[in-house]
């Protein structure tokens, strides 16, 4: 586990980390010196080869996003410096090779649900609000929401969502694919435990190859990322992975993945 501080990473065996946000005084909102824990305790994980990395909030909220009361004594070179801080942080949360899970422990806000947004998954507490409201302080989602929130949902959805700047409940955000899974908030953090547990017992190169070319893919004409694909094959069926999966098959057992993401 990290040093106690504004973000916290800790080890939960097997490959599985969590970062935890952890300034629940002001809700985990974005100040600058917590987006650069946040990128690096992403880069700490990396490091030690982490199979799934979790990301939580401590208290009452996931984040409210950024910190405005830090950015409202700012000149504008220190706001776009803030901004340029909060998105290097999600930005290597979206480029992690390892699966992300965003557990929604409380409200998601703006920066928040872009943090959210970045993540493979998402699992919302039950009655939680989240929602990009950047345009009711005149501003719009500068972190990546314009981009990732219409890949999620749906230009439409997306749209209503940010022009209106109004929050949604988690139960909506699952109607419409906002989050994955919405649970009591007393079982969120076991249901998130579990699904890292599963996730991490999967072969993290094969899981790792499926983040990568659905990414690539999904920006390319569908005969182009078939190709892709189809390039992908040789190093996947030609790894130890594959090969302990169809002895696990043949044998009738758990299979043992040793692939590590380097």
């Amino acid at each position: 586990m990290s040093e106690q501080g504004d973000v916290i990473l800790e080890d939960m065996g097997n490959g599985i980390y969590r970062i935890r946000l952890n300034r629940p005084e002001r809700l985990n909102a974005l100040g600058m010196d917590s987006v650069v824990a946040l990128k690096a305790c992403v880069a700490e994980a990396a490091a030690r080869h982490a199979r799934v990395l979790l990301v939580q909030g401590t208290g009452r909220a996931f984040s409210a996003g950024a910190d405005l009361k830090e950015r409202k004594g700012m000149d504008l070179a220190g706001k776009l410096a803030h901004n340029a801080l909060i998105r290097a942080a999600i930005d290597a949360l979206g480029a992690a090779r390892c699966v992300t899970v965003a557990v929604l422990n409380g409200l998601a806000l703006g920066g928040g649900t872009e943090l959210a947004l970045a993540c493979d998954l998402r699992i919302a507490a039950a009655g939680i609000s989240l929602g990009l409201t950047e345009s009711r302080i005149g501003a719009f989602p500068g972190a990546g929401g314009t981009q990732r929130l219409p890949r999620v949902i749906g230009v439409s959805r997306a749209l209503q969502l940010m022009l209106t700047g109004e929050p949604v409940s988690s139960e909506y955000a699952l109607s419409i694919g906002l989050v994955n899974e919405v649970v009591a908030a007393v079982e969120l953090d076991a249901r998130a435990e579990a699904l890292a547990r599963l996730l991490a017992g999967r072969s993290a190169t094969a899981l790792a190859t499926i983040k990568r070319l659905v990414h690539a893919g999904i920006e390319l004409p569908l005969q182009s990322a078939l190709q892709l694909e189809r390039a992908a094959l040789p190093e996947t069926l030609g790894s130890a992975d594959y090969a302990e999966g169809l002895a696990a098959f043949a044998e009738k057992r758990a299979p043992v993945f040793t692939g590590v993401l380097l």
